[in-house]
């Protein structure tokens, strides 16, 4: 049950007289955690697998590799913010990532769009709409979360950079939020010209938190800050305890990481969460936390789950079949939404290193054994070029029905599951995209108009 008005408004007060002082003390700690040397090996590898993988001449990164793929423009969002962190790690030079986002940027300046929006997957080489590919409002968003980080950093006086600069701001400003409010004042999910707006706005709580601080944080076509009201409506129905910890709950890990990719959400808060006591960074790390114990609990008795490994969330899977297992027929997909939540869990004994390195900032306790267990664990059948495969399934039955020793392995990378990963460790040992995008006008605009208060944003631009 929701509280009256004046008590809500009480305990925001009071609550976010107690997050400020936190923040500010988060937010001005030194950032230099001393890690294992396989994390420097981990975001090395996991950079490249972005620099080797795109397309120099337009930027455009395969949805997965290796083998054929078409390019996801999420992916490039997650490229284009991990250039750089290959600069200030020294894999690339300046000059070189300077080079690879601009072609990138310019790209996207003259790419077919729908009012600044893009299509999910396009050709790799062309930019053209792969077969009935949506025009989407959260993948865009990705996008553009990536091409501020760039118009950020690249704040030198090379006219290269300038023209960076130029483009990002270009390119976000076009984009038409209004337009995307076919049912206001939610923001649609996408829409495609042979039937128009996709069904459904995004409604909280999932990835989408980003859309709407985009949105709210426009200087050419801001939505209205009931947009954030809207995307909240629904919270109180996710909202409760799950396997000890209690927060607002989405089912897939991933939706507790992305909008925390580009967005520091230590110790600042809106309505919803003043009124909680909590901040979403907390939030994530009550999630984190779930997750790893629900696999310590193993209700459906997979293989190999435990304290150390651990991770659902949207990624491949071993092939939508069923067979037997332990008895009884279980079934199995291929790429899916896995995660557990209050609403709801789905869960094939596939487990996605990304799932547990995406959240490293918010449980580097439980995440930091994790990766050094499944890399121990797993070695090269799951940790080879680009880092940490997508996903593995040790629980697969081989043919003639055994459970398999080795079980199945990804042989691929998929570009929405590597970024968090690199983002994330980056962001955990030195805050350099969270600090990047604190100074975003656009952001901080954003985030109150949505009515977050306290932490980094009490101090001035």
């Amino acid at each position: 049950m929701r509280r009256p008005a004046a008590r809500a408004a009480w305990l925001s007060g009071a609550l976010l007289g107690l997050i400020a002082p936190l923040a500010a003390h988060a937010a001005a700690a030194p950032r230099a955690p001393v890690l294992d040397p396989f994390f420097d090996d981990l975001e090395k590898r996991t950079f490249a697998f972005f620099w080797d993988t795109a397309n120099p001449a337009n930027g455009l990164v395969p949805d997965r590799a290796p083998g054929p793929s078409w390019a996801s423009i999420a992916g490039v969002g997650f490229a284009l913010t991990a250039y750089p962190i290959g600069v200030e790690r020294g894999y690339v030079t300046r000059a070189a990532a300077r080079e690879r986002t601009l072609a990138t940027l310019r790209f996207f300046a003259s790419l077919t769009n729908q009012h600044g929006f893009f299509y999910h997957f396009i050709d790799m080489k062309t930019g053209e709409r792969r077969d009935l590919s949506e025009i989407s409002t959260v993948d865009t968003t990705l996008l553009l979360g990536g091409i501020l980080v760039c118009g950020a950093y690249f704040d030198g006086k090379d006219p290269a950079e300038t023209e960076i600069r130029q483009l990002a701001q270009a390119i976000y400003r076009r984009v038409d939020w209004t337009w995307a409010q076919s049912r206001p004042p939610g923001i649609v999910m996408g829409w495609r010209p042979e039937t128009g707006f996709l069904k459904a706005n995004w409604v909280g709580y999932d990835e989408g938190m980003l859309i709407y601080i985009l949105a709210l944080g426009s200087p050419s076509h801001p939505v209205a800050p009931d947009a954030w009201a809207a995307w909240t409506r629904t919270y109180d129905k996710h909202f409760g305890t799950l396997y000890g910890e209690t927060h607002l709950s989405f089912a897939p890990l991933f939706g507790h990481q992305y909008s925390h990719v580009w967005v520091d959400f230590r110790g600042i808060a809106d309505a919803y969460m003043r009124a909680h006591g909590l901040d979403y960074f907390e939030n994530s790390r009550r999630a984190t936390y779930a997750q790893q114990r629900y696999a310590i609990a193993n209700p459906m008795h997979w293989a190999g789950y435990g304290a150390s490994v651990w991770g659902l969330t949207a990624c491949e899977g071993p092939g939508r079949t069923r067979a037997a297992y332990h008895g009884e027929s279980r079934r199995f997909y291929g790429y899916a939404a896995r995660g557990v939540g209050l609403d709801g869990s789905l869960d094939d004994g596939t487990i996605a290193p990304t799932a547990a390195l995406g959240s490293l900032p918010f449980a580097p306790e439980i995440v930091i054994p994790a990766a050094l267990e499944m890399q121990r664990r797993f070695g090269a059948a799951l940790y080879s070029t680009y880092g940490f495969r997508d996903a593995f399934n040790v629980s697969v039955p081989t043919a003639d029905g055994e459970r398999a020793q080795r079980g199945w392995f990804d042989e691929r990378y998929l570009a929405i599951d590597q970024g968090p990963i690199l983002v994330m460790l980056e962001n955990y040992r030195s805050d350099l995209v969270w600090r990047i995008m604190r100074g975003n006008e656009y952001i901080r605009r954003g985030l109150e108009r949505a009515g977050f208060q306290g932490g980094w944003l009490q101090n001035q631009p």
